[in-house]
């Protein structure tokens, strides 16, 4: 069996023991995000009626950039703590150690584009409009597939070396999720402050995302941002597993 054979198998796996048991299964997927987007929706378009952020159709702005938000953090708390979890399995199955990593990426944008019918729904109910920049979408699920690899390759083995890590990657996901375009978009940033806003990979592929819906003439700039960022991590992830799997492997 082949490393996609056994990873398309572990992400199988994943997904069985998350939905088993439970009488909603995949639409425990949709549920999420969609409460999410639409305790957002609510805030800015009635409690604070004067709202000045995003765009029009906001439900649709908001969803679009919830479900992002709810692929990357999934994917970075489970992929952190993957090896600490599956130590028994990882001791006595003779595959590769990131594919561990891996499935848990892959589990979560697995759910990730079983929630996009969802979002089309939502877009056809909202009367969004589309245009061609919707190819921009696939573009994103590549660049965000390797940037969360990056990730969970860097925080895996730092998790079974250092078990406070999780404390510390959950306080910076709360604060990035405000520092991410999600509830309000790139332009709604000041000017000066936008570059700064950039150098968050995730930027980039939020607007891609969006792009689809919301024709956008300044892509170019975060798109180059997003690629670049997203590569260097998933470069930098793969040195650095390389260098703590031996430790890690004393660890588990």
């Amino acid at each position: 069996m082949g490393k996609f054979g056994a990873l398309r198998i572990l992400i199988f796996r994943d997904l069985q023991i998350r939905y088993a048991g439970t009488w909603l299964g995949y639409f425990w997927t949709l549920l999420d995000p969609l409460a999410m987007s639409a305790i957002y929706w609510f805030v800015f378009s009635y409690i604070l009626g004067g709202r000045s952020v995003g765009e029009t159709p906001y439900i649709l702005f908001l969803l679009t950039g919830v479900l992002a938000w709810t692929w990357f953090n999934g994917s970075v708390t489970d992929s952190a703590r993957t090896l600490v979890l599956e130590s028994k399995m990882i001791r006595s199955i003779a595959i590769p150690r990131y594919l561990w990593v891996i499935k848990s990426i892959g589990a979560k944008g697995t759910e990730f584009l079983f929630s996009l019918p969802i979002l089309v729904a939502v877009a056809v109910i909202a009367k969004g409009q589309v245009s061609l920049q919707l190819l921009f979408f696939p573009l994103a699920f590549v660049v965000q597939f390797l940037l969360l690899s990056g990730i969970g390759l860097i925080l895996a083995p730092l998790t079974v070396l250092a078990r406070d890590t999780t404390n510390v990657l959950r306080i910076i996901l709360r604060m990035m999720f405000y520092l991410t375009p999600i509830i309000y978009g790139l332009n709604d940033i000041p000017e000066k402050y936008q570059a700064l806003a950039m150098l968050n990979p995730l930027t980039g592929i939020i607007v891609m995302y969006r792009a689809g819906f919301w024709a956008n003439d300044n892509l170019m700039t975060p798109i180059i941002f997003s690629i670049t960022i997203s590569v260097a991590i998933f470069i930098l992830g793969i040195f650095v597993f390389k260098k703590l799997e031996r430790a890690v492997l004393k660890e588990v």
